[in-house]
């Protein structure tokens, strides 16, 4: 017994060095994005200016309003293909389904540097300006991927019987999967969406390569601020980023919960 509680102490004492870790800068960023001073290294005091600045800033407003308008048709796109893809992979059989399924991981696994490359090459090959449609496509395209795995992985537990007895009672294709199908997977479909939100608003490498001189996105906008120095605004906009992605973490997590009290009723 004495082993076990010294095991469960020093896994527990682990445990908070580990989150420590990972969440001690992040604190201290945003403690600093109050701080009075410019200099990130001295504390002068409590103050909002930063933040009011940024709100006075009309560069910062439009990267922020190009990174929503990108993020938002993006994952729309995104969406309705990577749940119609998942569907149609977890009902049917067909010849190179083996494949397809191998190739959905490579814009996961792949460096993101290499991603932006080859889709800096077809874009230019095809001819497609470089803005505000080579990002949302880009974006989508990366994103698909994460969408199909996962409402795939909602289907898992999917049961195909709750199909076949719709159809039998007379519904059709599209109804039984719009009133049946949708809202079962609906948790799967709005938590890819929502992962494909984040990861269009977080990216910046891929960005890089298929953005266009007129059109900047938020996380471009601070990549190019920190090049000459991390200062108060930098951790005001990164404190804004995080607080808006924790609030979609959030919403998300009630939404599923919401979601599976309703099944189980």
């Amino acid at each position: 017994m004495k082993k076990r509680r010294s095991g469960h102490k020093l896994l527990s004492i682990y445990t908070f060095l580990i989150f420590i870790i990972i969440y001690l800068p992040i604190a201290t960023l945003i403690v600093f994005s109050f701080n009075n001073s410019k200099v990130n290294a001295i504390w002068q005091g409590f103050t909002f200016k930063w933040y009011l600045g940024l709100f006075k800033d009309r560069n910062i407003i439009s990267t922020m309003t190009n990174s929503l308008l990108v993020a938002a048709v993006s994952t729309l796109i995104a969406t309705i293909i990577g749940t119609l893809a998942a569907v149609g992979m977890y009902k049917y059989k067909f010849k190179g389904k083996t494949v397809l399924d191998g190739l959905l991981y490579v814009p996961i696994i792949i460096p993101e540097i290499v991603m932006g490359i080859s889709l800096l090459m077809f874009f230019s090959q095809a001819n497609i300006p470089a803005g505000s449609l080579t990002l949302i496509l880009a974006h989508a395209t990366f994103s698909v991927s994460y969408v199909v795995i996962v409402v795939r992985s909602r289907l898992n537990g999917f049961d195909p019987s709750l199909e076949e007895a719709a159809m039998d009672l007379g519904a059709g294709p599209f109804q039984t999967f719009y009133k049946i199908t949708l809202p079962i997977i609906a948790p799967g479909i709005i938590a890819g969406a929502l992962l494909a939100f984040t990861l269009s608003m977080d990216d910046v490498i891929i960005s890089f390569f298929v953005s266009g001189p007129g059109f900047t996105t938020l996380p471009l906008k601070i990549f190019s601020m920190v090049k000459f120095g991390v200062t108060p605004e930098i951790n005001a906009l990164s404190t804004i980023m995080l607080i808006f992605t924790i609030t979609i973490a959030v919403i998300s997590e009630k939404m599923r919960l919401k979601f599976s009290k309703n099944q189980k009723k």
